[in-house]
């Protein structure tokens, strides 16, 4: 006998129990404390780069040791998971995350900044994934997707975050008490959030292993023989997908505000606006993007996206003013807004791969944009102009119109029912 497939209608019919409910609200704690934490810092950046006199290649190089840590430590997530659980790992290392950036508020020299911001990198890499992961989690007791409205919740962080550290700076409070309270607040909502969890271990990868060895092969050898070119290839396009969206985020956390405070002679305060309207435009494209992507498809989406970054950069670096280059950062997030989600979604449903690994290399190597596009921007800021450094925009909004036919154009309700 066969069985009639749900239908979309009847999935989202189901009311979520009230553990999932509030295991959803303990996650979306998790994603706001992560983006508090992380944009707090950045508006304070051009300050510790004045205060030490770095001049913008060691600037890049030190913004840049943040995702290094993050691409070394990240490595470790797994394997903590599955000996600590996913929400204890976000809980554990976000505290982390705060304690370092404590530090790298008060380092009075380029050779302590590095390694503190490397540390901090790392610890939030393995904060992220724990969040991700118990967010999937949450997901799979819902039945459709609400992955988008998570990152949401983390724009909702960093345009709070940031704003708040604007409205100080204009004030002149002392950068270390300000991050003080910060990683006070956030170390207390995530412990508080973490009792809500749901209960129970998350599912390894060794199991499947297991499994495989089970069934007559070896592991490593099932996965080969099952992996397609084409689902290599796929892979690599959402890797460069996610990328995009990585250098997208880190041009605006990094460079927006000296770019506007410097180039264009804005003032202090309103220099972080460009962050501001990256961070706050992401928000909205976020909270936007799971109903959006139900009604057109998530290739269409990141095709709309693509042209907004590539259109809104080109022409806010083509007439630079304050107010062009505030509305093309802020084009910039809306159209960055679910790129990544985009991307470990589609890893994630790639067929042939061990549930899990296309999600993981996606994650890890997008972490590359955070890597590669501080030092490179730095470095032809300093040979030519930090506007032509920018250039690193528009190009990022070409390479998702480039991959993002990948993307499956499904509506998201037809496959959680053909799941």
């Amino acid at each position: 006998m066969t069985s009639t497939p749900a239908t979309s209608s009847d999935a989202s019919s189901l009311a979520p129990s009230k553990k999932t409910r509030n295991a959803r609200v303990a996650v979306s704690t998790f994603f706001f404390t992560n983006g508090v934490l992380y944009a707090s810092m950045v508006p304070h950046y051009p300050g510790i780069k004045a205060d030490l006199g770095l001049d913008n290649s060691m600037y890049g190089l030190a913004i840049a040791a943040y995702p290094a840590g993050a691409i070394t430590l990240g490595l470790l997530a797994g394997w903590l998971i599955r000996r600590m659980s996913s929400a204890l790992v976000s809980v554990v290392f976000s505290c982390v995350t705060a304690a370092s950036l404590i530090l790298v508020a008060m380092s009075g020299s380029f050779f302590l900044l590095v390694p503190l911001l490397f540390l901090a990198g790392g610890a939030d890499a393995l904060a992220d994934v724990g969040q991700n992961a118990h967010g999937l989690r949450v997901q799979k007791e819902y039945g459709r997707s609400i992955n988008n409205s998570f990152h949401a919740i983390w724009s909702i962080g960093a345009v709070t975050g940031s704003s708040l550290a604007a409205l100080l700076i204009t004030l002149d409070v002392p950068r270390t008490a300000h991050i003080i309270g910060v990683a006070v607040l956030a170390a207390t909502l995530q412990f508080t959030a973490y009792r809500y969890r749901l209960p129970g271990s998350d599912t390894s990868v060794d199991e499947v292993e297991l499994a495989d060895a089970a069934d007559g092969a070896t592991p490593n050898t099932a996965a080969r023989r099952s992996v397609s070119p084409r689902t290599i290839f796929i892979l690599a396009a959402l890797v460069l997908l996610g990328v995009a969206g990585a250098l997208i985020e880190d041009a605006g956390s990094s460079w927006a505000a000296l770019y506007l405070g410097g180039s264009l002679g804005a003032a202090a305060g309103l220099a972080t606006s460009g962050y501001i309207a990256l961070v706050g435009a992401q928000f909205v494209g976020r909270l936007l993007g799971d109903p959006l992507v139900d009604r057109f498809g998530q290739r269409t989406i990141a095709y709309a996206g693509g042209v907004l970054v590539l259109g809104g950069m080109s022409f806010a670096l083509a007439f630079p003013s304050i107010p062009a280059t505030i509305v093309g950062f802020g084009l910039a997030g809306f159209g960055s807004a679910t790129l990544i989600p985009a991307a470990f979604q589609g890893a994630d449903e790639l067929p042939g791969l061990k549930p899990g690994t296309g999600l993981t290399v996606v994650s890890w190597l997008l972490r590359l944009g955070f890597l590669l596009s501080p030092p490179i921007v730095g470095l032809v800021a300093d040979a030519t102009s930090l506007r032509t450094g920018l250039l690193v925009l528009p190009l990022a909004g070409l390479v998702v119109l480039l991959t993002a036919g990948v993307l499956d154009n499904r509506k998201r309700g037809d496959v959680f029912a053909r799941q």
